[in-house]
Order: C-alpha cells, then structure tokens, then sequence
C-alpha cells in the first residue's frame, strides 16, 4: 500500500483511521437529512483524537473527518460541524465542475414550486454556507470549472462570496504547476476544507455522477494537483457525486475516488511523518 511516488504506507504513518460507517439519512425529507448529518458530523468532528504525530497535528484538538458521498449537500453538515469545533470559519477548496454558489430561491416568485426545504440541495452548498458564515471570505477556490452559467448574477454572487475561480482550460495554458501556485497563493495558511467533486474529472473517466461535463481534469492531473496542495491545513474532506449506478464493469470511477481518498489520506500521514 506504499505510495510509489512518496514511500509511504498512509495506513502504517501513525494516523489513526476509523471507518464510522455510514450516517443514516431520511431521504424523503432534506431539511431532516441535513440536522442528521450536522448531529452526526458535529458528534464525530468535536471528540478528542489521541496524540498524534506532527508539530500541526498536535495542534489540531479534534479528529479530521473524510467523508464518502452522497451528493454535494453533505458538504454543509460538515462545514457546520468544523465551525463549531474550531471556533471559526474555514476556507474552502472545491474541485467541481460547477460552481455550486447559486442562490437557492426565496420565494414562489423565484421559482413557482418553491418549498422551505427544496431551498438546500447540492448546487446551492456554498452559498447556504457563505450566508451562515461558515467560509471565510476572500481564502477560498474553485478548481476544475467548466459549468454552463444562467447568466453574469451567478459569477457576481461567486465574487461576493470570496471565492477563486479556476476553470479546466487553464491547464492548458499554465499546467498543474501553475494551478498549483494559484490556489496556494490563495488559501495561505488557513484551515481548509477540501470538497472532491468527481465531475471535476472528464466523464470519459469518471462517468458515474450525476451531472457530468465534459473536458474535465485526467486522474493523472488531479493526482498531480492533490500531491502539489499538500503541506496546506486542510482540517476536513469529502469526495462526493460518485453515482455507482452509472459506473461501468470495470468501476473506473470507484477507482479514481478511491485514489482521491488515499491521496489525502497521504497528505495527512506525511504532515505526520514530516516532524517526527
């Protein structure tokens, strides 16, 4: 289980790692779903964690949470957990196809079926996060964009959020390098929740998602791009929109998310493993 790359075994570092299973969801209610997850994310992100290795992990009083999907929304019960663990509002580093900053409807007049709880979803995570102060504003990215857009409000309210954008072309221009450098130059040293979108790859990879788009990031360059964000505080993750139905025989999607998980994973271990 070595990083061939990196020489080390994530799982061997001195992490502990505890699979919690899953957090039980009514998928019938989202207003129900999301107090399930914050109760439980805020359970599991506020117990005290053992002494671990590392000048930064000593400093970090509570366990770091990865979560595994479902959709994007799940993102918030975790944003809400991290801020009443520390005390603060985090910044967030979002690979995603889309924006998921849209501001959710306010009444019937935005949007004839409008309901209280159909507000919440995964396309307005960020922006239901933003309002209740949970990101920091100013020290956030997107990376990876290449979503169509209802109009010039939707990159206005982005901005308003604090948020830089990155979009799937720029590889192009600058290489993961100069991904890398932006978005570092970004966060600085602020605690970071990084949330793994996997539309965020092209779907010629990655097919199993929801909402896929097309010219999105190989595994390869996402690999290269999570290797090049590490030494970032990154306090929490998620890896999201996996959809199995859509997987084909050989599960490539699976794989790629599996991979997403172990690099992070990785990144913690070496924090670790780097002061001991």
């Amino acid at each position: 289980m070595n990083s061939h790359a990196r020489s080390i075994n994530p799982y061997k570092a001195g992490l502990t790692i505890v699979d919690c299973g899953d957090i039980p969801l009514l998928p019938v209610d989202n207003t129900v779903a999301l107090e399930q997850m914050t109760q439980a994310m805020t359970e599991l992100g506020s117990r005290a964690r053992p002494l671990a290795l590392g000048a930064r992990q000593q400093s970090q009083p509570f366990p770091r949470l990865l979560t595994l999907g479902g959709d994007h929304s799940v993102a918030l019960g975790a944003l809400r957990a991290l801020r009443r663990a520390h005390g603060r509002p985090v910044a967030v580093l979002h690979f995603d196809a889309h924006l998921d900053t849209w501001l959710p409807p306010s009444s019937a007049n935005d949007f004839a079926w409008f309901s209280e709880a159909g507000r919440f979803n995964h396309g307005d995570v960020f922006a239901l996060a933003w309002a209740e102060g949970l990101i920091t504003n100013g020290t956030s990215a997107h990376v990876g964009l290449r979503t169509r857009l209802s109009g010039p409000a939707d990159l206005a309210d982005d901005d308003r959020m604090g948020f830089l954008r990155v979009a799937a072309d720029e590889i192009d221009e600058i290489g993961t390098s100069g991904i890398i450098a932006k978005v570092r130059a970004r966060l600085g040293d602020a605690p970071v929740y990084l949330s793994f979108d996997i539309d965020v790859v092209d779907p010629g990879l990655a097919p199993a998602t929801g909402t896929p788009e097309v010219g999105g990031f190989t595994s390869r360059e996402v690999i290269r791009l999570l290797r090049g964000l590490e030494g970032l505080n990154i306090v929490g993750a998620d890896i999201v929109e996996v959809s199995p139905s859509y997987d084909g025989p050989g599960e490539a999607t699976a794989l790629v998310a599996a991979q997403v998980a172990y690099e992070i994973l990785t990144a913690w271990a070496k924090e670790g493993s780097s002061h001991s």
